[in-house]
């Protein structure tokens, strides 16, 4: 039993608070100098109150970008971000779920076998496979494309294993009365398992997609086509001129945090429905 203390409830809403206002302040900062002018950033201090140059930098941002920078309209590097983040998590989800599938309800010689071999692969990043990653794409001509941003990143050991782990806590009587309703594997993968996965897919959809959009290596190696310009890229150009265009920097930056965290917030009313639901 919680005992009702009213000092310790205090302490903790405060600590809370505390723990907040460090994490929003800076993105507040942010916010304020996406709105002012270049001479205000370069006065070496920032007000704490919002300019009147915000919809000016975001429609300089949005529709030109910076031509200094060899950085293309936001629009563009957003759009581009989005398509390659979206590919990445669905061809994640989805070849994690049939490998899963497999491995658990199919018995065929060497299983555990290629499971531990997907398994082992956690330990090579993409940094260590990077150098024969892009010879195979750059073979099948795949540079400059957003196949070939997004088809290299797709595999996912931790979404096989989370998946497989799952898949072992769901009761045989479930599969064995699949079948005596005449359910073949498809018809018991779409119709009992997908549903009872909708937690975990919710929850490996928002790691996927932040883990896709915040790539950086990756496209900077195989993308020299300014139309398949990321935002990450974009925003590394522009701080990397001799005199960087702060106040369209922090504008890029806000926009760049909008559609991870437009995700999270979506996904989060999804995966707290799918735990706080009783038919299943």
């Amino acid at each position: 039993m919680v005992e009702n203390r009213p000092w310790a409830n205090l302490f903790a809403h405060a600590v809370l608070m505390v723990g907040v206002a460090l994490v929003v302040f800076p993105v507040y900062i942010a916010i304020v100098a996406s709105t002012l002018a270049p001479d205000e950033l370069m006065r070496g201090t920032i007000p704490l109150l919002p300019g009147g140059h915000g919809i000016e930098n975001y429609t300089q941002m949005w529709q030109s970008g910076v031509s200094s920078a060899n950085s293309p309209p936001a629009a563009l590097m957003l759009w581009n971000s989005f398509v390659m983040a979206m590919a990445i998590t669905v061809g994640k989800l989805f070849i994690s779920l049939l490998s899963a599938f497999a491995i658990v309800y199919f018995r065929f010689r060497f299983r555990m076998f290629f499971f531990w071999l997907i398994f082992i692969t956690l330990m090579l990043p993409v940094e260590v496979r990077i150098i024969p990653t892009f010879q195979v794409v750059a073979d099948l001509n795949m540079l400059n494309s957003f196949a070939g941003l997004s088809i290299p990143l797709i595999a996912s050991a931790t979404a096989t294993f989370l998946f497989r782990q799952f898949f072992m806590t769901v009761p045989e009587e479930m599969l064995e009365a699949a079948r005596v309703d005449g359910a073949g594997p498809m018809k018991f993968f779409k119709d009992i398992l997908l549903p009872l996965s909708v937690t975990n897919i919710a929850a490996l959809f928002v790691i996927m997609f932040i883990y896709g959009w915040n790539q950086y290596l990756w496209p900077l190696l195989i993308t020299t086509d300014p139309d398949y310009t990321t935002i990450v890229m974009g925003i590394q150009r522009m701080t990397s001129e001799e005199n960087p265009q702060w106040h369209l920097v922090m504008a890029a930056v806000v926009m760049a945090a909008l559609p991870p965290v437009l995700v999270i917030l979506f996904m989060q009313r999804l995966f707290v429905k799918g735990l706080t639901e009783t038919e299943k």
